[in-house]
């Protein structure tokens, strides 16, 4: 079609792909400002000037994974269905979100390095397709409320409070190993937290009565 963006070959598809991987390393070890387009060349195994063929700017690389990342981090409170047990719902959501700091550490520790900078390459993104994807599934939550199917609390706070609680084994990672020892500290961990956060989110929602 006149005026589209040609399509990539095979090769220059698997050629963003790693240096998109590579920045996924560096830039989560060092955040935006630690890292530099060489350090993300080295860690792709090529030189500057290739790297700069596939993006122009450091700036590029970081928002085409921000983008990335969002949509990862959205897909499972998308997946929040209104018609759905309530409290089946809720658990399947701590779950994924407890699957995803287990299986997208870095993907965790780059977004939170961006928060706590500030979010200032991705505060469109947050003021507009999180936002609106949380008042949205808060909306879900309140009706289920209205109808006695759990009890009463803070919508959106229940949501900010599921992801911190679960991103923590992700962007605390070696403090929470650290903390339970060997004998704890295994993949195992993981599914006890689970477990515990079950029973403390969904404990507390259940309707009194």
């Amino acid at each position: 079609m006149e005026g589209s963006a040609p399509r990539r070959t095979r090769i220059q598809q698997e050629k963003r792909e790693l240096i998109l991987e590579a920045a996924l390393e560096v830039f989560s070890a060092k955040g935006f400002r630690g890292s530099t387009i060489d350090q993300i060349a080295e860690a792709a195994g090529m030189s500057k000037p290739n790297l700069l063929y596939y993006f122009r700017r450091k700036e590029d690389i970081h928002e085409t994974l921000m983008q990335r990342l969002l949509e990862t981090w959205l897909a499972p409170l998308r997946e929040l269905d209104d018609i759905g047990d309530p409290l089946t719902e809720l658990r399947s959501y701590i779950r994924r979100k407890l699957e995803m700091a287990r299986d997208f550490p870095r993907e965790s520790r780059l977004f939170a390095n961006e928060i706590l900078q500030g979010a200032p390459r991705i505060k469109p993104m947050l003021e507009g397709e999180l936002k609106s994807l949380v008042d949205e599934k808060a909306a879900v939550i309140k009706g289920w409320m209205r109808a006695g199917k759990i009890a009463r609390t803070d919508p959106w706070h229940l949501i900010f409070s599921i992801w911190a609680t679960t991103q923590h084994y992700a962007d605390f990672d070696v403090q929470v190993r650290a903390v339970l020892g060997a004998d704890r500290g295994g993949d195992g961990r993981f599914e006890d937290a689970a477990r515990f956060l079950e029973q403390l989110f969904l404990d507390g929602l259940k309707p009194k009565g």
